[in-house]
């Protein structure tokens, strides 16, 4: 097994915070706007249980889009890849992730992936539960879990800031209202949304559910079964294809780890069988990536090989 050396990640951290200044933090999400771009941290947590870190990794992330790998897993297990992929598909998109235009041509009408907006908002349409509240207490029962961490819970002030100026995201609701995707009130719809994205978490948590994906489903202290083997290959697979946006394709090429970013900043990898990931560094590109993050990822990669390629 490699040995990752806490000198060699604060050395990494140096070098890819010197990127920050060509990055800026996601202030159209007002809460998200207060971040300090030059911030960066890494944990990896490795199959012994061992966690080397840099950074301030007590720092809390919201997840924003990496919540949408987690909602995918809990929706297939519950429901199964019949039901969830006769709504959402399985494609890679070229498109912005927030972007209404591939719905408008596909036919019938369903989003590309569970990764852009419109797919997400359909699985997050699909958790079971008779209320927002029961709804919201399963998916962050799921998460405790697979981080490890009964603490964790979410930002409510984030919550709010985008459920207050989510109008892009509503629109994408109306539209698969209106094709059948999805078929609740649209405002409950959006206030689970919003909540799951705003659930926050540290690096090391981050690193936590990374390796849980990367031992297929197993918790690295237990030995138990958290997910189906199959779930967690699935859930890598879109983090492949589709995890950084539609700079997904770059992405494997140059780094080439199973990731999923969030436009707070952060992002979740899973080496397979090797070792779990957690970034968290605001400072976007025009991707809506962390592009610091992406430069750590980069330097570790090549260090230690981690390409699954």
């Amino acid at each position: 097994m490699l040995v990752y050396k806490k000198e060699e990640l604060v050395r990494f951290v140096e070098e890819a915070k010197r990127y920050a200044r060509y990055g800026k933090v996601a202030d159209y999400i007002p809460a998200l706007g207060k971040a300090n771009p030059n911030e960066l941290s890494i944990a990896v947590y490795t199959p012994d249980g061992q966690v080397i870190d840099a950074g301030d990794v007590t720092v809390k992330v919201t997840l924003q889009s990496i919540s949408k790998i987690i909602a995918l897993a809990l929706v297939l297990i519950d429901r199964g890849e019949g039901e969830v992929f006769h709504k959402v598909g399985m494609e890679p998109t070229g498109d912005p992730f927030n972007s209404i235009a591939k719905l408008e041509e596909m036919q019938p009408a369903k989003p590309l992936n569970p990764m852009i907006n419109a797919g997400a908002l359909a699985v997050t349409h699909m958790i079971r539960g008779s209320s927002v509240e029961e709804r919201l207490k399963r998916l962050l029962s799921f998460v405790r879990r697979l981080a490890g961490n009964e603490y964790i819970s979410y930002s409510e002030e984030v919550a709010q800031s985008e459920f207050e100026t989510a109008f892009l995201n509503r629109s994408l609701c109306y539209f698969l209202k209106q094709h059948g995707i999805i078929d609740e009130d649209v405002e409950e719809l959006m206030d689970l949304y919003t909540k799951q994205c705003a659930i926050e978490m540290t690096c090391i948590d981050l690193a936590h559910i990374g390796l849980v994906l990367a031992l297929d489903g197993r918790d690295p202290h237990s030995g138990e079964l958290l997910m189906p083997s199959d779930v967690a290959r699935i859930c890598k697979t879109f983090m492949v294809t589709c995890g950084m946006y539609n700079a997904s394709g770059e992405f494997a090429i140059k780094i080439g780890i199973p990731a999923k970013s969030g436009v707070s900043g952060g992002i979740l990898a899973a080496v397979p069988k090797r070792c779990g990931i957690g970034i968290f560094g605001p400072a976007l590109d025009d991707k809506g990536n962390s592009l610091t993050g992406i430069k750590l990822l980069e330097l570790l990669a090549k260090t230690y090989s981690l390409s699954i390629f």
